[in-house]
């Protein structure tokens, strides 16, 4: 029988995650147990849990153990597994931070996850994560009621379709309480779906937008890590720029997508703690 299971609360700009740690792969998640702690009525809440699991320990990870002590092992908030969490990569490093169960290295902190090992650099109240380099590879369209917008697919170790507006169409008036019809042919196993808006110019960056994201298995979130990033790299794309830095506003705060003359791409942001606690499953299952 399954006793108490401890748990954290966090969030990257709204992105809220909870937060289980299992060192040694013991609890078995089961897809009805993620959606019942997501459930922000009868469980904790949150747009996706966190299994904090050591490499070793997992067998989707044991290959990269000899790179990353840890792996996040990510599911959306309705229980489907997913490759990768921008947002959720950054919480899970200031979760293992916080706990004393790693430390950065003179490259970083590096961490295991589905789409390979991603390192992640520790600022000032923010966490820095290099992400996988965003593949833009098709033309496709978003259905929102009655409203059908061009966009373009993007690989960022999960898919995404970023849809720019135009002819006056508002970020506000978008109803994504239910998911974009996409096209099946382009992405046969779901897409997280952005829709953007070019905001004013600011400081310290090469371009600046909005966005919404509808999340493929969580609906729409306050914030999506590598939504941003698919978005900045469009944005990169469409500005003529082969380096560079875009300012992406989302409902819950500003990420910073940035491109290097190395060729890494990095996500930047807040990364918060908020919560400790013990979970009865039982009780919200």
């Amino acid at each position: 029988m399954m006793g108490g299971v401890r748990f954290t609360k966090g969030h990257g700009t709204g992105n809220d995650f909870v937060i289980i740690p299992d060192p040694f792969g013991e609890l078995d998640l089961t897809a009805e147990l993620v959606a019942a702690l997501c459930d922000r009525r009868r469980g904790i809440g949150g747009d996706g849990v966190l299994r904090v699991v050591r490499s070793a320990e997992h067998p989707e990870a044991a290959g990269f153990a000899a790179e990353a002590e840890w792996f996040m092992d990510y599911r959306n908030s309705d229980g489907s597994i997913a490759e990768m969490c921008g947002n959720g990569l950054r919480v899970f490093v200031r979760y293992l931070l916080d706990r004393g169960l790693a430390t950065p290295g003179p490259e970083g902190l590096p961490v295991a996850t589905r789409a390979g090992v991603l390192v992640t650099l520790i600022g000032d109240g923010t966490v820095r994560a290099r992400m996988t380099t965003p593949k833009v590879y098709a033309g496709s369209t978003a259905t929102v009621g009655a409203l059908t917008v061009p966009g373009v697919a993007v690989d960022t170790g999960n898919p995404h379709l970023v849809c720019g507006l135009h002819d006056g169409t508002e970020l506000a008036a978008l109803d994504l309480t239910r998911p974009p019809l996409h096209d099946p042919a382009v992405f046969p196993h779901g897409v997280n779906v952005e829709f953007v808006q070019p905001a004013e110019p600011v400081e310290g960056a090469d371009g600046h937008v909005r966005m919404r994201v509808h999340e493929r298995g969580s609906g729409e979130t306050q914030s999506c890590g590598t939504g941003a990033l698919a978005v900045g790299a469009v944005a990169l794309r469409d500005a003529g720029l082969a380096t560079g830095s875009i300012a992406v506003d989302l409902p819950g705060g500003r990420l910073v997508v940035t491109h290097d003359a190395e060729g890494g791409w990095w996500l930047e942001g807040p990364a918060v703690l908020v919560a400790d606690g013990e979970v009865d499953p039982a009780a919200v299952l």
